[in-house]
């Protein structure tokens, strides 16, 4: 035996560590390189919901301070600080996109959305709309990058009203914002208008 004690990660502990690295703004996660120190039983439930240990963290403040250090690395998900890196499950995208402002029309169109955790984001080539369909029913899963290589899952409301602000271009119909354009379902595949 080396005398060594392994030390298994908990959501206290994770967020002792945020408060003491965090500083103004986003901590710098992409400068950090921490050894992982196993999975902990969290998880991001699809309607945005985060879970501890089976168990709804019901505390905003707590899951915005889990949120900003959240990191990606493929479909792979992890809780970064200076000193630990565990690993979670995320069902679909950590975000949920529950509100966007419009503005402009036509290419001069503004589209702004607001998560569940009120983090903001423009669509634009920095934030872009991405959607994509189930391959059996071909249900529509619309996303907005919101930062890094995070995503928030466009909620049902949402949705409807992008489609009503939609237009045809390129064979696509789809929406502007920020000068891009961005490809909802191609034009062919819409049922004709009556």
């Amino acid at each position: 035996m080396s005398g060594q004690k392994t030390v298994t990660p908990s959501a206290a502990g994770l967020a002792e560590s945020i408060k003491a690295a965090k500083t103004r703004g986003m901590p710098p996660l992409e400068t950090w390189n921490p050894p992982f120190c196993g999975d902990i039983d969290m998880q991001i439930k699809r309607d945005g919901t985060w879970f501890y240990e089976g168990t709804p963290i019901g505390r905003p403040g707590l899951v915005k301070l889990f949120a900003s250090i959240l990191w990606r690395e493929g479909d792979t998900y992890f809780l970064i600080t200076p000193v630990e890196k565990v690993g979670i499950t995320v069902e679909d995208a950590p975000f949920v996109a529950v509100d966007f402002d419009a503005s402009g029309q036509g290419k001069a169109q503004e589209l702004e959305f607001v998560t569940n955790l009120e983090d903001v984001a423009g669509a634009g080539p920095d934030h872009p709309i991405r959607v994509e369909r189930d391959p059996k029913t071909g249900e529509p899963s619309p996303y907005i990058h919101i930062r890094r290589n995070l995503e928030a899952l466009i909620d049902r409301k949402s949705f409807y009203r992008l489609v009503d602000l939609g237009v045809h271009h390129d064979g696509w119909f789809g929406v502007w914002s920020g000068g891009t354009f961005f490809g909802i379902i191609p034009s062919e595949e819409l049922p004709p208008e009556s």
